[in-house]
């Protein structure tokens, strides 16, 4: 038993490790990103920018697959999420961000650029960018997304609801039980994944580009004030 504790514990804290340089790297990508020409000039570039916005969806889908093999070991840490700070822990949903949360972040995005851009708007010029979105163009998938989302919730609940059997079930059981909460949370990853695959889909390549940049702000900024908070208050106890 303590031989099979140790091996998880291994596993979760080399996950840790993961995220840190995942972390790192989403960094050195989002840099790049900034670095390419917006709007694109040439063909080349957006070529370019096309390439860079395929590589952030590859860094995000290596990220799940490395979570989903973790889970697969423990799935309760993953759950508690020891990478994460108290912060964005507390605005996890099922293990991680919630997928709706792109949407909103798309229209803030696309309302702040069309702001900026309002003059050239009215005279009837393109601007390229997320300023350009129509409210339209993501309802369907807006819609289709928070569906799924509402039912994976549902099955967590009813997973909940029977949690309190965990201890006095046999070791079949509980594994199980544990299997059940893995596959909510795969459910979960997988429309993650293909929310933010099929949204970059919808978008030209500076749009996805930018879009990406903006999520990465978001969650740079998020994590940096949530370590900072934990500091903050460990340096206090």
């Amino acid at each position: 038993m303590a031989a099979k504790r140790g091996k998880k514990m291994s596993g979760i804290a080399s996950f840790n490790r993961f995220y840190e340089t995942w972390m790192d790297h989403l960094h050195h990508l989002v840099q790049q990103l900034r670095k390419a020409p917006k709007p694109p000039g040439t063909d080349d570039d957006s070529s370019q920018l096309g390439h860079l916005v395929q590589k952030l969806m590859f860094h995000h889908a290596e990220f799940f697959r490395v979570k989903s093999a973790a889970a697969e070991r423990d799935v309760l840490s993953v759950f508690t999420a020891s990478w994460a700070s108290s912060l964005e822990r507390s605005l996890h949903w099922i293990a991680g961000w919630r997928p709706t949360t792109l949407f909103h972040l798309v229209y803030t995005e696309a309302s702040i650029l069309f702001e900026f851009h309002i003059a050239d708007i009215l005279r009837g010029q393109r601007t390229g960018d997320l300023g350009d979105l129509s409210p339209t163009q993501f309802r369907q998938l807006q819609c289709e997304t928070v569906k799924e989302e509402n039912a994976i919730t549902e099955e967590l609940s009813e997973w909940q609801d029977g949690a309190s059997e965990i201890m006095a079930g046999s070791s079949a059981d509980v594994r199980e039980k544990m299997g059940r909460l893995a596959s909510v949370l795969k459910k979960a990853d997988d429309l993650r994944m293909r929310t933010l695959r099929r949204l970059a889909e919808l978008l030209t390549p500076q749009q996805a580009a930018e879009f990406f940049i903006a999520a990465a702000e978001l969650q740079f900024g998020v994590r940096d004030w949530g370590k900072k908070q934990d500091q903050h208050a460990l340096e206090n106890a």
